[in-house]
């Protein structure tokens, strides 16, 4: 019986030869002068077909040929397209491992070349920031502000993060305070957090960044989204990995839930809206400063009327510098 059948031989199984067995089983047999079975007849290739499977056998004592039951016949035919599935899928892993190690020499050798890269488009950026990601080996320093993290690109980010962590990469994230309110973020630690990710939030608004190995940063373009800038160049690598560093030992630990750990954290939220406020600058800037959203802020603003006693912006504005003085006073 051959072995080789493949998607034409299939598409005839489901009509013409299911047709003709079909009528073998009905009938009990197919008589080798049946005129379907003649050399040139249209279901020729059908009967063929069946004759290869070894759905149809020939009996020389009856001189017919007799139905055989499938079940009988499909290990033969599925079980070699198995076999031959799985050595197939080992030898692309073979190939991807060295595709993959050929692409990592040619990326270090590009960045030598090439000390800042800019990538355009947010498919492309994508593409790089995974393939940069999948490249680390030891180290991995992101920076990532609350505000522009969908549920989508966390799911892709958890992934992409979790299989670094788990060959063994250190993984340090920043965030800002307003994180511990998001569920996407939550979810995202809950999976990283049990092989060695470590998460801390800030009150501070910081700008994207992703460092690795401390090799290669990663950081925005003055364009937003649609554009990043590769720097491969040592000393700004390094530049950043330290800015890194001075935040990280500012910011506390994401799953530091004790009492004054809390209140810290929301005294340093009521301080940056102050601030914001007291600089003068707009509900959306300040919004995303803080990593909330508009909304959010204006509560923060009433909240501050309240607690001051006041009314309008102006009042506040004019009571809490009342406040500031009467401190230096004091």
């Amino acid at each position: 019986m051959t072995e080789e059948f493949g998607p034409a031989d299939r598409a005839l199984l489901e009509n013409e030869a299911a047709a003709l067995y079909e009528d073998a089983v009905r009938a009990g047999s197919v008589a080798p002068d049946d005129p379907r079975l003649a050399r040139r007849a249209p279901t020729r290739p059908a009967f063929d077909l069946l004759v290869d499977l070894g759905l149809l056998t020939l009996d020389p004592e009856e001189k017919a040929y007799l139905p055989v039951d499938p079940s009988a016949v499909q290990s033969r035919v599925v079980a070699p397209m198995g076999q031959r599935a799985v050595a197939l899928l080992e030898e692309s892993g073979h190939w991807s491992e060295l595709f993959g190690g050929l692409g990592q020499t040619y990326r270090r050798s590009a960045g030598a070349r090439h000390p800042v890269t800019h990538i355009r488009g947010l498919a492309n950026i994508n593409r790089f920031l995974s393939t940069a990601v999948e490249d680390a080996r030891e180290e991995l320093l992101t920076a990532q502000p609350t505000r522009g993290r969908s549920s989508t690109s966390l799911e892709k980010a958890s992934e992409r993060d979790l299989r670094a962590v788990q060959r063994g990469v250190v993984m340090r994230t920043l965030y800002q305070h307003s994180a511990r309110r998001s569920l996407a973020i939550k979810e995202y630690v809950e999976m990283t957090a049990p092989f060695g990710a470590q998460v801390r939030t800030l009150e501070e608004f910081f700008n994207r960044m992703i460092v690795i190995d401390r090799a290669v940063a990663i950081v925005p373009g003055v364009e937003g989204n649609n554009l990043a800038i590769a720097i491969h160049e040592a000393s700004l690598v390094a530049y950043l990995a330290d800015v890194f560093e001075r935040y990280w030992e500012r910011a506390r630990p994401y799953d530091d839930h004790a009492a004054a750990t809390t209140r810290i954290i929301a005294e340093d939220v009521r301080n940056m809206t102050v601030r914001m406020l007291v600089e003068g600058h707009s509900d959306p800037a300040s919004a995303k400063r803080i990593g909330i959203s508009t909304r959010t802020y204006a509560g923060y603003i009433a909240a501050l009327k309240d607690e001051y006693g006041v009314q309008t912006r102006f009042q506040l504005g004019h009571a809490m510098g009342l406040h500031e003085a009467g401190q230096d006073d004091a």
